[in-house]
């Protein structure tokens, strides 16, 4: 059974910075795709920030140069370093997997970012 669970959401003034993280389980992230969305009040759900298996990096043009996304695959744990918040930036935060060999997505409950002006 695959389990995401992330950790790291708060409320932060604009400018500030917080690192959110990705306990993950029955998956392993070394060999997976994985990453970050969010979703805001009232729109999508976004992708923010995606790692592949090969260590491409993929990042929305709204959070370049301020979000980055790292994983260890020692402790099966996948991260995003963000900095320079903005109030756009607040979200549920969703940490994300798919299986390079399955394609099977999984997803976790999500953590919120409050980021105030």
């Amino acid at each position: 059974q695959v389990q995401l669970v992330e950790s790291g959401g708060g409320l932060v003034q604009a400018g500030g910075s917080l690192r959110l993280s990705c306990a993950a389980s029955g998956i392993a992230i070394g060999i997976a795709t994985v990453g970050w969305y969010r979703q805001a009040p009232g729109n999508q759900r976004e992708s923010v920030a995606i790692i592949t298996s090969g260590s491409s990096t993929n990042y929305a043009d709204s959070v370049k140069g301020r979000f980055t996304i790292s994983r260890d695959n020692t402790k099966n744990a996948v991260y995003l370093q963000m900095n320079s918040l903005k109030p756009e930036d607040t979200a549920v935060y969703y940490c994300y997997a798919r299986g390079v060999v399955t394609g099977i997505e999984y997803w976790g409950k999500g953590t919120l970012v409050t980021v105030s002006s």
